[in-house]
Formats: C-alpha cells, sequence, structure tokens
C-alpha cells in the first residue's frame, strides 16, 4: 500500500513538471537542449542519471558483483572517475563551445557541419536510431516486470502505465522538464542507495566484518578455476566507462550546459554523485555473497537478474523497500527519457529537418519532434510486449556499437583539425563493424570485450587514413574551432 502510495505522489509529480516544461518551452531548441541555459547542478545530475538505469541495480549488480566479489568496485570506481569526472573536464567545454560554433543539436549534425558530409549525418542518424530504440524498448520491459510483481497486475498494464508515465513528461515538456524530472530522481537513487546500503550492513555485521565475510565467502562460491579473468574485468571497466564518451545520450548533455564556468563544479558533482549510486549499485552485488549460500537457478542455470530483487525483497523491510522501488523506478526513467529524446531527433531533426524538409517552420520542428518522441514511445512499447528475437541482439550490441561507432570520431573532431572526412567515415564504420563481427565470433559473454576493441581501434584507423585524405575545407576549420 505505501509502495503505490509514493509511486502515485511520484507520477503526480512527473506530470505535474511535464506541464511546467511544456510552459518554458518554445523552440525546439527548448525541447531538445532547454536553450542552452541548464546549470551545473541539474546538468550534472542529469548525466549522472542517465548513465545509470535498472540494468546497473539490478542485472549488472547481481552478474558482476557474484562473479567478481568485492573487485566488482573498481567498476564502480572507473564509472565515476572516467565515465563521469574525466569525460566532463575533456569533452564538456570544448564540444559545447565547438557546437554553438557550427550551431548544432545532435551528434549527426555535429559530425555532418564538422566534416561537411551530408551522408555522414544520415550513416550516424540511422546507426543511433537502430541501436538505441531496442535499448530504450529493454528498459521499458524491465520496468514493466517491476511494476507487475510488485503491486500484481498484468504486465501489459503495467507497461501501459511506464508508457503513458513517461510519455507525458517527455512529451509536453522536453529537455526543460528531463532535467528537473532527473534531479529528482537523482535525489532518490542518493537517498536509496545510501539506505539500502546502511541497512544491509547492519544485518551484515558492519562494514569491515562484511568485507571480510564477503571475501571467504567469495572464495567458495567461485572457485579460482570459475573466476572471470583480469582482462574481463579490465574490459568491463573500459567499455562502461569510456563508452559514456561516444553515447549520443550522453555527450549531447554538453551541448546544453549554461556557461564553461559551471563544467569544472558539473564535474565534481557528478563524480561524488556517481560513487555514491554505483558503489552502493555494485557493493550490493558482492554482498550478494553474505545472504545466498547458492544464487536462484531457472532450468539449473543462474539467473543473475533474480539476485539482488530476491536479496532485496528478503532483507529490507517494505517501507525501504517502496523506496528502493522509486530509486529503480527513477533510474530507468531518467536513462529511458534521454534514449527516447536521441532517437526521435535522429529522424526529426537529422533526417526530416536536415534532409526531407530543410524548410519546415520552427513550430512545425518543435510539433514534430513531440510527435516522434510519442511514436517511439509507442514503437518502443510494442518491442517490450512482444519481445522480437532480433531486438534482444540489438539491444545487446547497442552500447559497444554506438560507443564504437562515435567515441573516436567525436574526439578528433574536437581536437585534431587535421582529421578528414574519409577519416571519420572510415573510423565508423571500423567501430560498428569490429563491435558487431567480435560479438558473434566472441559470443555474447565476452562482449565487453568485443565493445572495447571496438571503441580502440578507430582511433588507430582515424589518423592513418587521414593522413593520406584531404583535409575539411578551411572555413570548416575556422567555423567548427573559433579561437579554440
Amino acid at each position: 500500500m505505501f509502495s503505490l502510495l509514493l509511486v502515485s505522489v511520484f507520477v503526480a509529480l512527473m506530470v505535474g513538471i511535464g506541464i511546467w516544461g511544456m510552459k518554458k518551452t518554445k523552440s525546439l531548441n527548448d525541447f531538445f537542449l532547454g536553450g542552452r541555459s541548464i546549470g551545473p547542478w541539474m546538468s550534472a545530475i542529469a548525466f549522472g542519471t542517465s548513465y545509470f538505469s535498472a540494468v546497473v541495480f539490478i542485472g549488472f549488480a547481481g552478474k558482476l558483483g557474484w562473479g567478481f566479489g568485492l573487485n566488482v568496485l573498481w567498476i564502480a570506481v572507473g564509472n565515476a572517475v572516467l565515465g563521469c569526472g574525466l569525460s566532463w573536464i575533456v569533452l564538456a567545454s570544448r564540444m559545447r563551445r565547438m557546437s554553438q560554433n557550427l550551431d548544432v543539436m545532435t551528434l549527426p549534425e555535429f559530425l555532418h557541419e564538422r566534416f561537411g558530409s551530408g551522408y555522414l549525418k544520415i550513416l550516424s542518424a540511422v546507426i543511433i536510431f537502430i541501436f538505441l530504440l531496442p535499448y530504450s524498448a529493454s528498459i521499458f520491459k524491465g520496468l514493466g516486470h517491476l511494476f507487475e510483481m510488485t503491486f500484481h497486475i498484468p504486465y501489459i498494464w503495467a507497461l501501459v502505465a511506464m508508457i503513458g508515465i513517461t510519455g507525458i513528461y517527455l512529451v509536453l515538456g522536453g529537455y526543460f522538464a528531463i532535467t528537473l524530472t532527473d534531479f529528482i530522481q537523482g535525489i532518490i537513487m542518493i537517498i536509496g542507495s545510501i539506505l539500502m546500503i546502511a541497512v544491509l550492513l547492519d544485518k551484515a555485521g558492519g562494514f569491515f566484518q562484511a568485507l571480510g565475510n564477503i571475501t571467504e565467502n567469495y572464495t567458495v562460491h567461485m572457485p579460482a578455476g570459475k573466476r572471470p579473468g583480469t582482462l574481463m574485468l579490465i574490459s568491463l571497466v573500459f567499455m562502461t566507462s569510456f563508452g559514456t564518451w561516444g553515447l549520443p545520450q550522453m555527450v549531447q548533455k554538453f551541448y546544453a550546459v549554461k556557461s564553461h564556468k559551471v563544467i569544472r563544479s558539473a564535474a565534481v558533482i557528478t563524480t561524488i554523485f556517481a560513487l555514491v549510486v554505483v558503489s552502493a549499485a555494485y557493493f550490493n552485488g558482492a554482498l550478494s555473497h553474505l545472504f545466498y549460500d547458492t544464487p536462484p537457478t531457472a532450468n539449473g542455470i543462474i539467473n543473475f537478474d533474480l539476485i539482488i530483487p530476491g536479496l532485496l525483497t528478503s532483507q529490507l523491510p517494505e517501507t525501504l523497500m517502496a523506496v528502493i522501488l522509486l530509486l529503480i523506478l527513477s533510474a530507468s526513467m531518467s536513462t529511458l527519457s534521454s534514449l527516447v529524446l536521441v532517437s526521435a531527433s535522429s529522424i526529426a531533426i537529422d533526417l526530416y529537418k536536415g534532409h526531407i524538409n530543410p524548410q519546415i517552420s520552427p513550430k512545425r520542428s518543435l510539433t514534430l519532434m513531440r510527435l516522434l518522441s510519442g511514436l517511439f514511445i509507442i514503437i518502443s512499447f510494442l518491442i517490450a510486449l512482444y519481445q522480437f528475437n532480433v531486438i534482444v541482439t540489438l539491444m545487446s550490441l547497442s552500447w559497444g556499437a554506438v560507443a564504437g561507432s562515435f567515441m573516436a570520431a567525436i574526439f578528433y573532431g574536437l581536437f585534431w583539425k587535421g582529421t578528414t572526412k574519409a577519416g571519420i567515415y572510415s573510423g565508423i564504420i571500423t567501430g560498428l563493424t569490429t563491435s558487431i563481427v567480435l560479438f558473434f565470433v566472441l559470443g555474447p559473454a565476452n562482449s565487453p570485450i568485443a565493445s572495447s576493441l571496438a571503441m580502440i581501434i578507430p582511433f588507430a584507423v582515424i589518423p592513418a587514413v587521414s593522413a593520406f585524405t584531404p583535409r575539411p575545407p578551411q572555413e570548416i576549420l575556422d567555423k567548427a574551432f573559433g579561437n579554440s
């Protein structure tokens, strides 16, 4: 009953913010970037909440916490320091300045204007649409099952509820609504994470006793021959940390910051936020070694997705479980809203406005963006409802494919004037191909290694091709770099 009341209040607040955001949204720039007027706290929290979803708290925490024990905390440190703090320090200032110099709102627009190629915009928009939409659907699916189990309602109606909640505040309010809801959701995530760990540590006999018992039990549960290797751990740290440098829903957060002065503050805030939230999530996974002798199984195979839900429901009081439910809901909705916005923009801004009808009026552009955001939410609903097998594969590929395509392209585009159009095409195609081929060659279990290689290899390919191909015209370089 308390869970239902808490979620109802939360939903009412999200809808109210959507209506407020609609009143502030007058243009496509407002809808997609909040008028480039977002301050350090909201920018930082929006970045962090878009980074961490239910995938981290449920799937990753259970699987990696059980597999790596306390070593899983290296992933948390990498995510906070490299994925959050360092990305702001290295990319944010240059990305904000160059996006303004080029007058762009999306990553495909940035690549188009930076290298003078319309086909580059089409290619990148298609990659974003194909690989991020299934990611959105997978989050809807997870939240639908969470509501189904918590409130004992049919999956389809749980899914409809999630679609409605997300659709209202996203379609109405756009980026203004997203950043404010992200801020509120971020506070919920921090409070919930701290309370969760505090209660579990108390039941485990305190922090230091828990550490000792985790280490002891891990050696029993995971004999040396069954433990994942150091290469896998390094790959996971690299993929989940540096992956944010190439994901459009993450780097486009830099476009919207109010000024260069807020970037340093935002870097510190988002690093601290990530340290608290993701460390709690992964430490919770390591704590599973104290509360399970054997993890839950399905048909004789460990079901890692059930480790954390089983642990929480058995160890936490009902009131705190309501807060944790809100934590997972907040984490997922913030990531989901960013994914839908980016997926919609790939069609509304990059393809339709960029190629089909460049003369579309600002008012119609805003209307089209709202309609397409709603349409992609509906498509995500249908994918989550029918659970197509090909979509599951695309979702598994999505992080490595998108980050592998764009990470090196973004970096060289921002910092090296010698980068050529041919070099960027080669880097994007190499990253995408490497990710897909290695995913199937090495198998899904080794996808972190495949994704890491897909992100690294283009860093060698782009300068090699650029060395033998024509540079962009000087006027493009002058416009992009300005006085930087």
